[in-house]
């Protein structure tokens, strides 16, 4: 049973498939190798295309992103608002042409480079990127008013405590100096009256 509240449910432009297909086609193309493949990648992308797109679900609830994809592998992950870090749109120039966004999510303590989830293909990206960042900064706004005991130190609290280390400092450099001072007093021989 969910017991989060599902605020936005994103859509997927069925343009989007047409893009996945052009992209196929294009790297058989690039590779030459897969140019006789062309024929084989046409009628069996129609059909991977379709299913992939009719798996894509992505859900904003109050507290979490979900994310299901995939067809032969089904990945499904829980995104916890408050780990998001950043929500990038990304836009090349097929994309640009086909009026399609890739919408990738990055968050605190990922694994590895690149984007935790990648979406291709939602309609109004920008609002539902919007959406998301919108909530996110609703979960994560009260706890940043009342840190827990392990979170890191405050402004004011970081202040204090370097200017403790700034005044232990001082004091070893006057104890440094002063040590240097008697120690070069007693090297300098003195010169008795003849």
């Amino acid at each position: 049973m969910d017991k989060h509240t599902h605020i936005r449910k994103a859509e997927f432009d069925p343009k989007v498939r047409t893009y996945w297909l052009v992209s196929g086609m294009v790297a058989c193309v690039v590779t030459l190798v897969g140019i006789p493949l062309l024929l084989l990648w046409i009628p069996i992308g129609l059909v991977v295309t379709g299913r992939h797109l009719k798996r894509m679900e992505c859900v904003l609830t109050d507290k979490t992103l979900k994310v299901k994809k995939g067809i032969m592998i089904r990945v499904e992950k829980t995104i916890p608002l408050e780990k998001i870090t950043d929500l990038a749109m990304v836009q090349g120039p097929v994309m640009r042409y086909f009026g399609i966004y890739k919408l990738t999510v990055e968050t605190a303590g990922q694994s590895g480079p690149g984007a935790l989830v990648a979406l291709t293909g939602i309609v109004d990206a920008k609002s539902f990127r919007e959406a998301v960042l919108a909530q996110r900064d609703l979960v994560s706004g009260p706890s940043a008013a009342h840190p827990s005991p392990g979170a890191p130190p405050s402004d004011s609290s970081q202040a204090a405590i370097l200017e403790e280390v700034r005044d232990a400092l001082l004091r070893i450099e006057a104890l440094l100096a002063t040590a240097a001072v008697q120690k070069h007093s007693t090297d300098v021989p003195t010169k008795e009256p003849d």
